[in-house]
């Protein structure tokens, strides 16, 4: 569906373009907004591999137990049906973890994982999975690490200077998904 909305829109800027003459300056800013797409993913790609490679570190050294040991009281009143399997409870630990530290696309995996183990559990995990999925949209993050690589990429002076404002935004998106999270299971019922 997608596909074929943006094959007809692609089909008829170029239809008008040609039909007003302007045909050039739409190639020329095709173009260049193809090679601004480049040079912005290549930028951003080597500041995600960093964080990347920082979520491993912090796996290899202990410290992601460590967060997880902390998240663990947190993550176990949240999901209290999942939080018996470890193996789930240690995925939760690194996806949370991931999130706090703005790693949403390394928290990817462990989110699957953590999806998996609770389709296990059958319809009582359903709700978790839900709240799960509202959790990480929401995405409590100290440390906003993928919006800061973006705007390093954009040459931003100092691209950590949205910390408080990530605070603010995230503490309120996910208390508003907690809250819509409790309502749905209160009228599902």
């Amino acid at each position: 569906m997608f596909s074929t909305c943006l094959t007809c829109l692609i089909l008829l800027s170029v239809f008008f373009s040609l039909l007003s003459g302007t045909a050039p300056e739409a190639g020329g800013a095709i173009l260049e907004g193809a090679q601004g797409a480049v040079s912005f993913s290549i930028g951003l790609t080597g500041s995600l591999c960093f964080y990347c490679a920082l979520l491993e570190l912090t796996e290899r050294c202990g410290l992601s137990r460590a967060l997880a040991r902390v998240l663990q009281p947190v993550l176990r009143r949240l999901f209290p049906q999942s939080s018996g399997d470890g193996e789930v409870l240690q995925a939760l630990s690194e996806n949370f973890g991931a999130n706090l530290l703005g790693l949403g696309n390394a928290a990817t995996p462990a989110g699957i994982r953590a999806v998996r183990g609770m389709a296990r559990l059958g319809e009582r995990g359903e709700q978790e999975m839900s709240l799960l999925v509202v959790l990480n949209t929401a995405s409590l993050q100290i440390l906003p690490g993928t919006a800061a690589a973006l705007r390093a990429a954009e040459g931003a002076a100092s691209p950590f200077d949205i910390m408080p404002a990530v605070w603010i935004s995230s503490a309120l998106s996910v208390s508003a998904g907690l809250c819509a999270a409790a309502l749905m299971r209160r009228l599902w019922r």
